[in-house]
């Protein structure tokens, strides 16, 4: 049993579990599982949330990036630009859909180099995937000009990103589509898993609307494509709406786990600290996750582990170093040095101040 664990299940769940069981009763007492109205109203609500005209619900984060690229016609042949500090599913996605990826590095933040984004470009590019990790957006003002220029589709994978701004807008409202995850460990999660595609293209989510669901187009009893079975059940979608409610406490919260976690920190120089919640106006991070940077990165996590602290590293082995997946052909320095020095703290709105100083100390330490 860990003294702080990484993330707090039972605690999250305690808190909020009248809510969270009068919604699932509600589902289950009129009969709605699939496709009814829990669902309808907390694509509403998420639409509304990030400020974008459509919500998509889907069974997972990872299907909302595969069903993204569907629906913008990527196919064989296709360049698709993104990175390889993610999880793997932003990659595969886009072999799944039969095209080609081609990763570039990452900055001191660790989300998409801008720069290297337009330097890959070639005329087989058809899409960029910018990855919004650990809270915080891309420069999403550049992005959003390289996209134009070149005209290529932009599929934000902000799975990691519900809540956070760029220059006052939320992310998953810049690109073609964007992409959510709602596993549960993520910042809005459910259940189980579940994912949702948010879009201000009317076709884009007609399309989607249609593949999620075998191609069947309800109104009329056609079946329109080939689609999937990708659908949020209705429970989980209940779970996610009474969540909704709570999201931007949590953010609050998070963000002041974050100025504790930098106060105590901030005075060992040889660990890096991620940016200040008041640090750049331009931003506004949510703190999915709380990363620091170590070149003792693995003799500290085993410290904190046999302290009573969980941690998390993402991801200690390169995307692109899995010989499996052939793309050991691409150089990214920083993302290979960044990897062997990442770790995760404990950050979840339920963590105590005392917990925080516990985790401070415990590093403090061992400094």
């Amino acid at each position: 049993m860990y003294k702080v664990p990484f993330v707090d299940y039972p605690e999250h769940y305690n808190r909020i579990w009248n809510e969270i069981m009068n919604a699932i009763t509600e589902s289950l007492s009129k009969g709605d599982l699939i496709l009814r109205d829990q669902l309808k109203q907390f694509e509403r609500n998420l639409a509304d949330f990030v400020g974008t005209k459509y919500a998509i619900g889907l069974n997972s984060g990872t299907d909302a990036l595969l069903l993204s690229l569907k629906a913008v016609g990527i196919g064989p042949g296709d360049e698709v630009i993104t990175v390889a500090h993610t999880f793997v599913a932003t990659v595969s996605v886009v072999i799944q859909c039969g095209g080609k990826p081609i990763l570039v590095d990452i900055g001191d933040d660790m989300n998409i180099d801008v720069e290297a984004v337009e330097k890959a470009i070639t005329p087989r590019t058809r899409a960029i995937i910018p990855v919004h990790l650990n809270g915080r957006t891309c420069d999403m003002e550049r992005l959003s000009q390289i996209a134009e220029k070149y005209d290529l589709f932009m599929i934000e994978d902000a799975a990691q990103a519900l809540g956070a701004c760029f220059g006052g807008s939320k992310a998953g409202s810049f690109g073609s589509t964007s992409c959510f995850s709602f596993y549960p460990a993520k910042i809005l999660g459910c259940a189980g898993d579940g994912g949702a595609i948010l879009t201000n293209d009317s076709d884009i989510a007609e399309k989607i609307y249609l593949l999620r669901d075998h191609g069947y187009q309800r109104s009329t009893g056609d079946i329109l494509c080939y689609g999937y079975n990708s659908r949020l059940d209705n429970i989980q979608a209940a779970v996610l709406d009474v969540k909704l409610r709570h999201l931007p406490e949590w953010i609050e919260r998070r963000r002041e786990l974050a100025n504790l976690y930098n106060r105590g920190l901030s005075e060992i120089d040889t660990v890096r600290l991620p940016p200040s919640p008041c640090l750049n106006s331009q931003f506004f991070d949510v703190y999915q996750n709380y990363v620091i940077r170590s070149k003792e990165r693995n003799r500290l996590r085993a410290h904190l582990k046999d302290m009573g602290i969980e941690t998390l590293v993402s991801w200690a082995k390169p995307m692109h170093h899995n010989v499996a997946l052939n793309l050991n052909h691409f150089c990214l320095p920083e993302t290979e040095k960044i990897s062997q020095e990442v770790l995760s703290l404990p950050m979840y709105p339920e963590l105590s101040d005392e917990q925080i100083e516990y985790v401070v100390k415990t590093i403090q330490k061992f400094y």
